[in-house]
């Protein structure tokens, strides 16, 4: 690895969005790796300003928050804004992202990578036809334990960071059960390692084509639930949050699911809601996250087979994305073209 490489990306801006947890004492061990790894790869480093004030500060200012994110768009030497984790309510910062425009004042094409609950952002910047790249944070993918980057999260993180763009995305050869240890311990301990299978398809033709937008269904779940959070469907309705059917025609749809390890039921009623709002009837195809720890792959495919019940639609499964690890990384906004037979998903630049 060259890391003396002309980067495309010269700073980074690091957002809490959702969860404050890299101000607390107990990850800054893996902060400390992290900075250290992003700086290896010729990278400035910028913590807005409120990004480090731990859970509890973070938990009770999603202004301070929404303010962080208009910041590193406005500031001109951020070129990429990397979300430090995900977490739970992120859908609290629509107020002050849009009540005034504030959002859609501030910003300009720049890199915005994250996933998990960052799915509620990504929506909020495509509601501004800003592109976005889902699949990887700081804490999770920049600050591993092991001696490096998981080789293959490593290098779509480090495609993006010298081109600015990612080409394709093909499968990996291994997967990792996750960490239970976190702790200082840990550091330098190597991941549990299993052969992976590569694409999977479930139904449908094996090449096609449309830009890409989705997320983690726990959180897109919560755009029309209110069990997690007693006014995430009011606000996210108020605020238009989830893209009209117009939108996701001849879309290609992203889903992956949390480290809560849905239990197939709940699976279920998840993919029923996403169901009820007739985007199965409109896209273009169905990309499904592997499943952290490979829990329930077998009985979540069919269940998305059952409730979908549209057997022309593709549904490819196993892609290295979202919370299951290595992690690649997928721009949206851009046409892609999903090739099972090749096992490679190509976009255009």
């Amino acid at each position: 690895m060259d890391e003396h490489a002309i980067n495309k990306v010269r700073t980074v801006g690091i957002v809490s969005l959702s969860s404050g947890i890299i101000g607390e004492d107990s990850v800054q061990h893996e902060v400390e790796i992290g900075i250290d790894r992003l700086k290896k790869f010729g990278l400035n480093i910028i913590f807005m300003e409120h990004a480090r004030k731990g859970l509890s500060y973070i938990s009770e200012h999603p202004d301070k928050r929404a303010e962080d994110l208009i910041q590193a768009f406005k500031d001109d030497s951020i070129d990429m804004i990397l979300c430090a984790i995900g977490g739970d309510d992120t859908y609290r910062l629509l107020p002050y992202l849009f009540d005034n425009d504030e959002l859609k004042n501030a910003v300009n094409q720049k890199i915005f990578l994250g996933f998990s609950d960052t799915t509620m952002n990504h929506l909020m910047l495509h509601k501004l036809g800003i592109k976005t790249f889902y699949g990887q944070s700081f804490l999770a993918d920049i600050c591993e334990l092991e001696k490096d980057m998981l080789p293959y999260t490593e290098k779509y993180f480090l495609e993006l960071i010298r081109t600015g763009k990612i080409s394709k995305i093909e499968p990996s050869d291994v997967w990792y059960e996750e960490r239970k240890d976190f702790s200082i311990d840990a550091i330098g301990t190597k991941r549990i390692m299993h052969e992976d299978t590569g694409f999977s398809l479930l139904q449908g033709s094996t090449v096609f084509t449309g830009e890409i937008l989705g997320g983690c269904i726990e959180s897109i779940y919560d755009i029309f639930d209110n069990g997690y959070h007693s006014d995430s469907v009011e606000m996210c309705q108020k605020y238009k949050l989830f893209p009209n059917l117009d939108d996701w025609k001849d879309k290609i749809l992203l889903i992956e699911s949390s480290e809560e390890k849905a239990s197939p039921d709940k699976y279920r009623k998840m993919i029923k809601a996403l169901k009820d709002t007739g985007i199965f009837d409109v896209l273009s195809g169905v990309l499904v996250g592997k499943p952290m720890d490979n829990v329930f792959a077998k009985e979540y495919g069919q269940i998305l087979v059952e409730v979908i019940d549209n057997p022309k639609l593709p549904i490819v499964c196993n892609v290295n994305i979202g919370h299951a690890t290595p992690r690649a990384i997928i721009p949206f906004g851009v046409k892609a073209t999903v090739d099972v037979g090749r096992q490679v998903i190509e976009f255009d630049a």
